[in-house]
């Protein structure tokens, strides 16, 4: 991974804005991933009943997966100065998500521009830019881990 120094420390920096409220920042990108993209939703077939974007900021199981999320991205950005940790982290993600729970893996890519997205509303365009880098570096390593389960 090609981060420097300087890149590290402002993806960590517009990160820890997101991440202090994990539970609910991680519940409305699921909840904008749902409703945005409904075919999404087929994956978690706990979340198929509910049809509206207020029952699903109130279910438990969403909220929990939405921190859970947030969560696996803080672990990655905490690795960002560490190429075998953060692939130590991505791959068996992606490994996961292609072989056991057959994720298509252009969702990796439309969670995390409405992670982007939400990031520049609530706290500005420096924030998002400063993070572009690195859900681009997640999608392509969560991508490189899919080829190699074969997909």
């Amino acid at each position: 991974m090609a981060f420097s120094e300087a890149e590290v420390q402002r993806a960590r920096g517009a990160w820890e804005k997101m991440y202090a409220n994990a539970e609910d920042n991680g519940t409305t990108v699921l909840v904008r991933m749902f409703t945005e993209h409904p075919d999404t939703k087929s994956y978690f077939t706990h979340f198929k009943g509910m049809g509206t974007a207020e029952e699903m900021e109130q279910s438990d199981q969403v909220r929990s997966h939405g921190k859970r999320v947030l969560t696996t991205i803080n672990d990655l950005v905490q690795h960002l100065d560490s190429t075998d940790a953060f692939l130590g982290i991505v791959n068996p993600l992606g490994k996961k998500h292609a072989v056991q729970l057959k994720v298509d893996p252009k969702n990796f890519r439309i969670i995390c521009d409405i992670i982007l997205q939400l990031m520049e509303e609530k706290y500005g365009g420096d924030c998002k830019a400063s993070f572009e880098k690195v859900t681009n570096e997640i999608c392509i390593r969560l991508n490189n881990a899919y080829k190699e389960a074969g997909w």
